[in-house]
C-alpha cells in the first residue's frame, strides 16, 4: 500500500486573507487536518468553506497523537498539519510528528506561507542578510547566561514575547544590551498592528505608559563595531 503524505501547512498569523491558494487547495483535498486547536482552526476553515475532518494535536497529547497520525499516514491517508498561526513546529507543536513521519519514510511536504518572524524582521529596518531566531527566552534558569551570550551577537536577533512578560524582557535587554536599537512588532497583520522602533530605554518608557497588549516579536540590532566602541 502506498503511504500518504504529511503536508506542513502555514496558516495566517492574524489576517485571514494571508493564505496561499495552494494552502487552501491542500486543506480541502487531504483526508485529515491535524490542528493544534480544532476550535481555533474552525474559524479559518469556515472562512474558506473547508469541510475536511479535523483532529487535535496540542502539546499535552502530541506524543500520543503523533503515533496515531503516523499509523494513518502508513495506511495511505494524506494529512495536513497546521498550528494556530504561522508555520507548524516554530515555537508550536509539530516537530515530533514531522520527525516520526521522516523516520517512517513518509513523504513530508512543506506548504510555506505567513511568518511573524520574517514580517517583523523586514519591517525592523535592521540588517536582514544574517539573523538568528531565539524564540522565547528562558523564564528563570539560564536566562542571565543566555542574555550575556546574545548581547555579543553580531547578527540581527529575533525574540518572541507575551504581553505579560514583555516589559520585564525589555528591562533585562536594557541591562545587557544598553542603548541598542530595537523594533517591537505587536499584533502583526491584525487590526491593531503596531511597530515601535527606538532605543531600548525609550521603548521601555512607552510600555510603562501604555499597557502591553497582544503578542510581540522583538527584533534587536546586532552588535556592530560602532556599538562596541560606544560601550567600551
Amino acid at each position: 500500500m502506498k503511504k500518504g503524505t504529511l503536508y506542513i501547512v502555514a496558516t495566517p498569523i492574524g489576517n485571514l486573507e494571508d493564505i496561499t491558494f495552494r494552502a487552501i487547495e491542500v486543506l480541502k483535498s487531504v483526508d485529515l487536518i491535524a490542528a493544534e486547536d480544532t476550535r481555533h482552526a474552525s474559524k479559518l476553515l469556515k472562512h474558506y468553506d473547508i469541510k475536511t475532518k479535523k483532529i487535535s494535536y496540542y502539546d499535552e497529547i502530541e506524543q500520543r497523537r503523533s503515533e496515531e497520525l503516523i499509523r494513518k499516514l502508513n495506511d495511505g491517508m494524506n494529512i495536513a498539519l497546521i498550528s494556530d498561526a504561522g508555520t507548524p513546529g516554530i515555537s508550536d507543536p509539530g516537530y515530533r510528528i514531522i520527525q516520526k513521519a521522516i523516520d517512517a519514510d513518509v513523504n513530508v511536504v512543506p506548504v510555506p506561507g505567513p511568518s511573524s518572524i520574517l514580517a517583523a524582521l523586514v519591517a525592523s529596518g535592521f540588517a536582514t542578510d544574517r539573523f538568528i531566531f531565539e524564540g522565547f527566552l528562558p523564564r528563570k534558569k539560564g536566562r542571565k547566561t543566555r542574555l550575556e551570550e546574545l548581547a555579543i551577537e553580531s547578527r540581527t536577533l529575533i525574540l518572541f514575547e507575551s504581553p505579560v512578560r514583555v516589559l520585564k524582557t525589555l528591562k533585562d535587554l536594557n541591562v545587557h544590551f544598553g542603548e541598542r536599537r530595537i523594533s517591537v512588532g505587536r499584533e502583526i497583520t491584525k487590526y491593531y498592528e503596531e511597530f515601535i522602533r527606538d532605543s531600548i530605554p525609550e521603548i521601555i518608557s512607552h510600555f510603562e505608559n501604555h499597557k502591553p497588549r497582544g503578542e510581540f516579536v522583538i527584533v534587536i540590532e546586532g552588535l556592530t563595531r560602532k556599538l562596541k566602541k560606544q560601550s567600551a
